[in-house]
Parts: structure tokens; sequence; C-alpha cells
């Protein structure tokens, strides 16, 4: 490194510093992520932006994530975008206050916080959402909305909003937006077996799996064994062939670091790789109309930011995964059909779990047609 960039990333470690030490985290961030924090003045300036914001907000609303400012490159969850668009379209009566990279927690933790009012907002997957509102717990049937435009389909329809909005709100939440990673993968390590094109390819593969009961008997339903790993111990024991593959989104492979340990990652576009924003009902229910539209509107427009950022993203992530050495794999309709023949929701074993999350097999009937009519909105699908 030369001496201007260690001077460069000297000054920027210091504005950093500087800002954080005077309570101003948010405005630190802010200026990470612009790229302003090697200037003083520019420092100073967004600084005196946020501060100034602040003071004239009628409302502070912390929204927490497990992720740092930066993931958005590679996982599109777009904290400053919706932090920016929540401030505008309420004419500044709300401040948002960032608390990312796990700051406040992750997952249902977050989801907790939010439940019990600690924090207004905070962004975490459904799987983490499902024991605080089991029905949105339906997205982990296997290719009952896997792909994105599906996921996408079903999340914004009318169905969803009348059959699922209403037992998120009985919990205390408020859904604000759905976020699109991408489904996941199947994910090789290296030195575990080769490409997985077909069921029987997971024939013996010791597969990690988290929590969840419908993604352990899918694993199952395919030929794999399901093994059980906590997130936090996944790395470790795939690089110890504890476990031989495993199935986040390309972007959360990359994120969470596991670009140097895999072989092959095929997309089998079995389950979505989902992410929610919520909100605390109670909150936003106090707030005046005017704002609560405000933040409706800014939802909807990061959302629509979010579903094009998509491609991008995982271009990006694959792109780095590939330069480790990783190979990537995608199915013939003929290898798909085979998939979810093997496993998919369609089978009469999932049956127990459509009555029981849904609520009756009718509802779940009007579910399954809403994930199969194109919504207003497209998003692209790898």
């Amino acid at each position: 490194m030369s001496d201007e960039a260690k001077e460069l990333k000297s000054v920027s470690r210091r504005n950093f510093l500087e800002l954080v030490g005077k309570g101003s985290f948010t405005a630190a961030m802010v200026a990470g992520a612009a790229g302003v924090l090697s200037s003083s003045e520019a420092v100073a300036q967004t600084a005196a932006e946020e501060r100034k914001r602040e003071k004239e907000a009628a409302h502070v609303m912390t929204v927490a994530t497990a992720y740092v400012l930066g993931a958005s490159r590679s996982y599109p969850i777009l904290q400053l975008d919706l932090k920016e668009n929540i401030q505008n379209s309420t004419n500044g009566k709300i401040y948002v206050k960032l608390a990312p990279g796990g700051q406040l927690g992750a997952g249902g933790a977050l989801a907790q916080k939010v439940q019990n009012g600690t924090i207004q907002a905070a962004q975490h997957s459904l799987s983490n959402f499902a024991p605080f509102a089991s029905a949105v717990d339906l997205i982990n049937m296997p290719y009952f909305c896997g792909s994105n435009q599906r996921f996408t389909n079903l999340v914004t329809s009318n169905a969803w909003k009348s059959e699922v909005h209403p037992k998120v709100e009985a919990s205390g939440f408020k859904a604000l937006f759905y976020i699109v990673i991408d489904p996941r993968v199947v994910a090789i390590r290296k030195g575990g077996p080769g490409p997985v094109m077909t069921p029987k390819d997971l024939d013996g593969v010791k597969f990690r799996v988290p929590g969840s009961k419908m993604l352990q008997q899918y694993y199952r339903m395919v030929g794999a064994n399901p093994t059980p790993v906590a997130w936090g111990e996944t790395p470790s024991a795939i690089k110890q062939g504890d476990a031989d593959a495993l199935d986040p989104s390309v972007g959360a492979l990359y994120v969470f670091g596991f670009k140097d340990i895999l072989s092959h990652v095929t997309f089998t576009q079995a389950v979505p790789d989902s992410q929610v924003y919520s909100c605390n009902l109670e909150w936003f229910k106090s707030l005046p109309s005017d704002v609560q539209d405000g933040i409706e509107f800014a939802s909807e427009v990061t959302a629509q930011q979010n579903l094009a950022k998509v491609p991008s993203a995982r271009s990006y992530a694959m792109a780095e995964l590939v330069k480790s050495g990783v190979e990537f794999h995608s199915l013939t309709q003929d290898q798909l059909a085979e998939w979810k023949a093997a496993g998919g929701y369609q089978r009469s074993e999932w049956d127990q779990f459509k009555v029981e999350l849904a609520g009756s097999m009718d509802a779940f009937n009007r579910l399954e047609e809403a994930a199969g009519t194109m919504s207003r909105y497209y998003v692209h699908d790898a």
C-alpha cells in the first residue's frame, strides 16, 4: 500500500471514529457508504445534515439489520435506500437511525425486539419470522414459490395480504415489504462430491439444514442426509467435512465468506432465500395517518428498487465466487422436473403443512393460485 493510500485510510478511520465518538453512528455509516470519509469537509457536512434531519423530525425510527451497509452490492437489502425513502416520503417527519451489521442482534432476536417495541423496525429472514407468525413458513414448501417471480407474485397478492397479514398483525407486526434475494442453491464443499444435477446426485450427502422442519423433510425426500447445524458453526462444519453441502442463496454464500471452501453451486430453485422488513404495529398505528402513508409509500419504492437490483447483485456474487474456483450449474427443464417430482409441494407428504400453516386447504389453494398468477412486478430469475 502506498504512503498516500495509508494516509487516506488513516484519515478515513479517524473521521469515522470521531463521528462515532460524538454519537453520530448513523452519520458515520452514511459518510462511509458515500465514500467521503477521507474528506473532513464532506464528513462534517454529512454529520451536519444528519443532525439537522434528526432535530427537525417528529419521530425517530430505529431500523436494525444483520448486514453491513456495503452488503447490498451482493445481497440487496438496501438499508440506505430505505432510510432515505422513508425520510423523504414523510417530508422529514421521520428520521431513520440505522443499526446495521448485527449491532442489535440478528434473525429471530431482531424480530423479537420489533415485537416487544424495543426497536421500531428490522430486517430478518421469513424463516426467523415464522415462530412469530407461522403462516409465512409456507414459503419454505419446495417449489411452491421457489423462483423469484413466484415468490414476488405470492407476497404482493391480495390473497397473501388477506390470508397471512392478519396473522402477522395479530402477533404485533406490520410487514413493510418483502426482500427478494434469490432462491436457495445446492452448494458443495471443496473435496466433496461432484456437481449435483439430479436428486440421485444427493444420495447420502450430508446436507447442512437450519431448524426448519420443512427443509429437513425436503432434503430427505430428494435423497440427502439432513444434518442440522447452527448457522454460526456452518463454515467450520463445511471445512471439516462434517457437512458436504448447504443451501443459502449465492449472495449469502458470498457475504458470509464461503467462497474459498466451495466447489460447485447448482440453481435448483426450490425455496426462496428471502427477507422481510417488519415494523412494530403498535408504534406504526400511533403515527399520524400522513406519516403512515409516507412509510408505506417508501416501502413500496424500496421494494421496487430491490427487484431491480437482484440480477446485478447476483452477478457480482457469482463473479467473486468464480474467482475462487466455484463452478455454477443450471438445470434443464427435464432435470428440474425430477426435483419437483421427488420433493415438490404437490406431493401428499406436504398436505399436513398446507392445512397447518394456511389454515385450510381452500386457503392454501388461493395462495397457490396467487403464486402462479403474474403480478404487476417483474423480477429476474437465475
